[in-house]
């Protein structure tokens, strides 16, 4: 170590000289001592006094020097104490291994070898990819490979700054509760590096690790066309769809899963289509942002001539659609549009490919923040559906559930454009979920009708659901407490927002919902983080929740209206209520929130 630490605080000169005595790369270690040299003993605590918390999403954070940050020393310790905790749960874990896998991020291979090394070290076998792959892989592979876990190292859509780590059990699902705590716990005991914890290129010469990718590839594909109802007539179509992965991953295994349903190539959006770790030509390398993200796209698909765009996010999980109108400007789906689409096209194909199979035995599911869209298709063919609280995470692990039960789970989606088609991935998978997508375009074509148009049909049947999700960006925790606590005044809820009289309220961060009869949620609650949901007496239904990766307050209004009422009424009611919304409950001019980046 160079010299002794002397910062005046003795909690940290114990964690910069801990720090300094564990790490061993060059450029964190320079951080922290730069920082220790100009004496920046505020920036040093902030660094190095608080760890990273790993919960069901895992780590996610800037990369750079310290404990609350993304960097080698964190990855070997969250490893470490993977590892431990995955030893104690399996006692064959060593024969049946983990998966790991990475993104195009900077430093995510670096990352994915590091952990790899750890398992090494300790005699568990490890199947590495050897490339960038989607994070769907990674959950495939688990069950396909029947390992203990899998991880990914991925920060999905964040800046570029920023990396992560996510989780994956031995039923491919992500992790939920108690793991995250159990596996945080074993972490905090395993935080001195191993022996060999630093050798990270084991992976290269250890018999006990192995590249997953081309078995992996073959098999996800090959299983893919299970989705895939329509395929001589995706042969016979010329229609041109235009596709771009965002910078990330998704370019061949997109083409992949085009040509297993027999499908025209895309037209590529050249700008983008290549990995890219610095995300230059968009923003927020997020499809979720809509026409600010899609602009290359669209340009691109103008000048082939093509209606439609996929658009997958950077670790392509994720699944972004557009269509030109007629008038040619672009509509881009909201999350809760594509989710009814889907539901329309599974139930329907599903109906007329297995008519021996009971409506009481299909399912389907849907996030509590996502549009109740599913929930009324269901109410009226008959097929189960499930709510769940937000993240894939409970989706996954409901999925698992109710095939153990005998449902065919045909469909899972998130409204933040996450979507799970068919049970082999039990996660959202960009790149099924754009296949199939594909394939129901192509064959709404054939038959005169856009996707708009379709979408416009389900609403006519089942009745115009219009759903919005926006947000407020707050970097400041305490202010998004006091927006939470104001509302929740002691369990005094209010009782209206603006013209909307609300009839229920459900608290899941503190287990409280006035629609039981014992007061008491049914979803699972968390008070580590903030979710209310108001429902209005109208059957509209509002949602305010902070993020778990993002300093954001996100918020989700959705009206329903009966068959019979127009687009245009629900479009009318929807500005309403989310503009009183904001104004009686989030009040931004008041608590300094910063709006959404406009498009």
């Amino acid at each position: 170590m160079e010299g002794a630490v002397d910062t005046d605080d003795a909690a940290l000169n114990a964690k910069v000289e801990e720090w300094l005595r564990y790490d061993q790369r060059q450029e964190t270690r320079e951080e922290i001592l730069a920082l220790l040299q100009a004496k920046d003993y505020d920036k040093l605590r902030t660094l190095l006094m608080k760890r990273l918390a790993f919960g069901t999403a895992g780590l996610r954070a800037r990369m750079g020097a310290g404990y609350s940050c993304m960097n080698d020393l964190v990855i070997i310790q969250t490893t470490q104490g993977l590892a431990r905790h995955i030893q104690s749960d399996f006692p064959d874990a060593a024969s049946r291994g983990v998966v790991i896998g990475h993104d195009a991020r900077h430093n995510s291979q670096r990352f994915a070898q590091l952990a790899a090394a750890v398992f090494l070290s300790q005699g568990i076998r490890v199947h590495l990819f050897s490339d960038i792959v989607p994070t769907p892989y990674v959950a495939f592979a688990v069950r396909h490979l029947k390992c203990v876990a899998g991880i990914t190292v991925t920060a999905s859509h964040n800046p570029k700054q920023d990396n992560g780590y996510k989780v994956f059990w031995d039923n491919g699902a992500q992790i939920i509760p108690p793991q995250d705590e159990l596996i945080a716990k074993s972490i905090s005991e395993n935080l001195e590096p191993w022996k060999d914890s630093w050798t990270y290129s084991t992976a290269s010469t250890n018999q006990l690790c192995s590249d997953p990718l081309e078995n992996i590839r073959s098999v996800y594909n090959e299983r893919l066309t299970a989705a895939s109802y329509h395929r001589v007539p995706n042969e016979n179509s010329d229609f041109v769809f235009t596709y771009t992965p965002m910078h990330g991953v998704g370019q061949r295994y997109a083409a992949d899963a085009f040509r297993m349903f027999g499908l025209k190539p895309f037209v590529s959006v050249k700008q983008q289509s290549a990995p890219d770790p610095d995300f230059p030509t968009v923003q927020f390398p997020n499809p979720e942002e809509g026409k600010s993200a899609l602009n290359l796209a669209i340009a691109a698909a103008n000048s082939h001539g093509s209606t439609v765009i996929l658009a997958n996010d950077p670790d392509a999980d994720r699944l972004a659609v557009a269509e030109r109108k007629p008038d040619g400007s672009w509509h881009v789906f909201s999350g809760n549009e594509i989710g009814a689409l889907f539901a329309w096209w599974l139930w329907d194909n599903h109906k007329q490919q297995h008519p021996d199979i009971p409506a009481s035995k299909v399912c389907m599911m849907s996030s509590t923040v996502s549009s109740k869209i599913i929930a009324t298709i269901a109410a009226r063919e008959g097929f189960h559906f499930d709510e769940t609280l937000t993240g894939f995470k409970w989706m996954g692990n409901m999925t698992e559930k109710r095939m153990s039960e005998g449902y065919s789970v045909l469909f899972a989606f998130e409204e933040a454009i996450g979507f799970m088609v068919g049970p082999e991935v039990l996660d959202k998978d960009g790149i099924s979920a754009l296949a199939a997508m594909a394939e129901m375009t192509v064959h709404l074509n054939n038959k005169g009708k856009t996707l708009a148009n379709q979408l416009d049909n389900i609403y006519q049947k089942y009745g115009y659901h219009a759903a919005n999700t926006s947000y407020f960006i707050c970097h400041d925790p305490e202010t998004i407490r006091k927006i939470f606590t104001r509302l929740r005044d002691n369990q005094e809820y209010p009782t209206r927002c603006g013209d909307f009289t609300i009839c229920g309220v459900r608290d899941l961060t503190t287990g409280y919902d006035s629609q039981q009869p014992d007061k008491k949620a049914i979803l699972p609650t968390s008070s580590s983080s903030q979710m209310i949901t108001f429902t209005f007496d109208d059957g509209s239904v509002a949602t305010l929740r902070t993020s778990g990766t993002e300093p954001k307050v996100k918020y989700y209004t959705e009206v329903r209206l009966p068959p019979g009422r127009n687009g245009e009424d629900a479009k009318q009611c929807l500005e309403k209520l989310q503009q009183q919304l904001v104004k009686e409950f989030l009040q931004p001019e008041k608590n300094g929130l910063i709006p959404r980046p406009s498009e």
